[in-house]
C-alpha cells in the first residue's frame, strides 16, 4: 500500500479543508523538514540524518522512542522528500504475505531502476521469523527499511538487522516543542484550527504541553477536544482557559512500561539516588512509579536490597527500616503504603553509606568459583557425632569466651582478606 493512498491522506497532502473525521493530530503531521518540530539532536541542522534526508540517500534505519515524538511523521517527511517509491506496513496487522507481496515489488521495480523504502511500524510486534524474511532483500539493496518501534530494538529486533541498520533515538517533546505544536494547529487555518474564531489563554496551552508528558499526539488531540466541545460565547469566540484545558486532558499519563526501559531505566535511577544520598531525587522516582502503577512490593524489595549493599553495617537499622515497610506495605496496601516506603527511601537515601559486607561476598564467592577449596581446620569441625574425636575433630579448638572474648586461632587454611569496612 502506498503510504498516501488513502483518501484521509490525500486530504493532507492536497491541502484540502479537512474533514472533521480525521484527527488534529493527523491533519498537522509535518510536510518537510522545516515543518518538523522536535528530536534536533537528529534532524537539526547538518545533523546525519537530516543531511541524508536532504539528499535523498536514506539508507535501512530503525525510529526508536516513546509515543508521540514524531516517528512516523518523520516517515512521512522522508515520503514527500524522496524519489523512491514509499511502502507502508503496520506490524500489529500485516503478516508475512504482506510482506512478502511488499518485497516482490520492489524486487521488480529495482529491475526498473526505481528504489523502494518500506516503512514498517511497530516492529516490534513482528516475530523472529517475520523479521528474518526481511533480512536477504535488506542486505541486497531490494529494499530500504525504515522501521519504527517504541521497545528498546536491542531486544526487540533481530541482530542481524539491527547490524544492516542505523538507529535513532527520538525524545519525548519538551514542553516548548508541544507549546509550538498547539500554536502552529490554531494558526493554521487549512489542516488546522486557524478557521475556527478560537481565543486561547498561553497559561491553557502550557498545561497541555506539561500533562501531555513529551506526546505530541496527546496535546493535540486534548487540544482539537477542547476546541469542539466549548460552546462559544455570546460574541461567537471559543474560549479556552485553564479550566478547560484541565478537563480537556485529565489525568497525566506518563510513559511507564513494565517490562520496558522506562521500568529498568526508573528503578536504576531509583537505587543510585538512595545510593548517592540524594532523598529528592529518589522520592520523586518513587513517586513516579507508584503514579505509573508498579508494583510496590517491587519497589519495597529494591530499597531492601539498598539497605544491605549500600548502607550495610554503617547504619544497620537501614535494612530494618527497609524490611518493616516492606511488611507494612504487604499488610495495609495502597493507596497508603505509600507511606513506608517514602519512610524508607528517606531513611535508606540519608544514612551513612558502607558496600563492605557487600564486596565481601562478592570476592568470596569470587575465591570459591576460581581457587581450590578450602578445607575446613581439623579443630573447626563437629566434633557432637559418635566416632567425630576418634578422627580428631574439634581437637585444640579454643572457646573464646573463655579468654576473654576473643583468643587467636587459624580460621581459615590460607590467610584472606574479604571484609574492609
Amino acid at each position: 500500500m502506498d503510504l498516501f493512498s488513502s483518501d484521509t491522506d490525500d486530504v493532507r497532502i492536497e491541502g484540502k479543508k479537512p474533514t472533521g473525521s480525521v484527527p488534529l493530530a493527523f491533519r498537522m503531521s509535518p510536510r518537510t523538514l522545516g515543518e518538523y518540530i522536535g528530536q534536533e539532536h537528529i534532524i537539526g541542522e547538518g545533523m546525519l540524518l537530516r543531511r541524508a534526508i536532504e539528499a535523498d540517500r536514506i539508507t535501512s534505519l530503525i525510529l526508536y522512542g516513546p509515543p508521540g515524538t514524531g516517528k512516523t511523521a518523520m516517515a512521512k517527511v522522508i515520503a514527500a522528500r524522496t524519489k523512491s517509491h514509499f511502502e507502508w506496513l503496520n506490524a500489529a496487522t500485516a503478516g508475512l504475505d504482506d510482506l512478502r507481496k511488499v518485497i516482490q515489488a520492489a524486487r521488480n521495480r529495482k529491475a526498473k531502476g526505481i528504489r523502494s523504502i518500506l516503512f514498517l511500524d511497530e516492529i516490534h510486534r513482528f516475530n523472529k521469523l517475520q523479521q528474518d524474511a526481511l533480512l536477504p532483500d535488506v542486505e541486497e539493496g531490494n529494499i530500504i527499511l525504515i522501521a519504527a518501534t517504541v521497545e528498546n530494538p536491542s531486544f526487540y529486533v533481530n541482530s542481524a538487522l539491527l547490524s544492516r541498520s542505523q538507529v535513532f533515538e527520538l525524545r519525548p517533546l519538551t514542553a516548548d516543542d508541544i507549546v509550538k505544536l498547539l500554536h502552529n494547529a490554531l494558526d493554521d487555518p487549512e489542516r488546522g484550527l486557524g478557521g475556527l474564531n478560537i481565543a486561547v489563554d498561553e497559561n491553557a496551552l502550557i498545561h497541555i504541553a506539561k500533562m501531555a508528558d513529551g506526546d505530541g499526539r496527546k496535546a493535540l488531540s486534548a487540544l482539537e477536544i477542547a476546541a469542539l466541545t466549548t460552546p462559544s460565547a455570546a460574541d461567537g469566540v471559543i474560549r479556552i482557559d485553564l479550566p478547560v484545558a484541565e478537563e480537556s486532558i485529565q489525568k497525566k499519563v506518563i510513559v511507564y512500561d513494565k517490562k520496558g526501559d522506562q521500568h529498568y531505566d526508573t528503578i536504576s535511577a531509583f537505587i543510585k539516588s538512595m545510593r548517592g544520598s540524594d532523598p529528592d531525587a529518589a522520592i520523586y522516582y518513587l513517586a513516579k512509579m507508584i503514579y505509573a502503577g508498579e508494583d510496590p512490593r517491587f519497589i519495597a524489595r529494591r530499597i531492601v536490597i539498598c539497605a544491605s549493599e549500600d548502607v550495610g553495617n554503617a547504619d544497620p537499622m537501614a535494612l530494618v527500616v527497609a524490611t518493616s515497610a516492606l511488611r507494612a506495605v504487604e499488610f495495609v496496601g495502597m493507596p497508603e503504603g505509600r507511606i513506608p516506603l517514602a519512610q524508607a527511601v528517606t531513611y535508606v537515601a540519608l544514612a551513612p553509606k558502607s558496600n563492605a559486607s557487600y564486596m565481601a561476598i562478592e570476592a568470596a564467592l569470587e575465591d570459591i568459583g576460581t581457587e581450590e577449596t578450602m578445607e575446613v581446620p581439623s579443630h573447626l569441625r563437629d566434633s557432637s557425632y559418635k566416632g567425630a574425636k576418634k578422627m580428631g575433630h574439634g581437637e585444640g579448638y579454643k572457646y573464646p569466651h573463655a579468654f576473654g572474648g576473643h583468643v587467636e586461632q587459624e580460621y581459615l587454611q590460607k590467610k584472606k582478606k574479604y571484609y574492609n569496612p
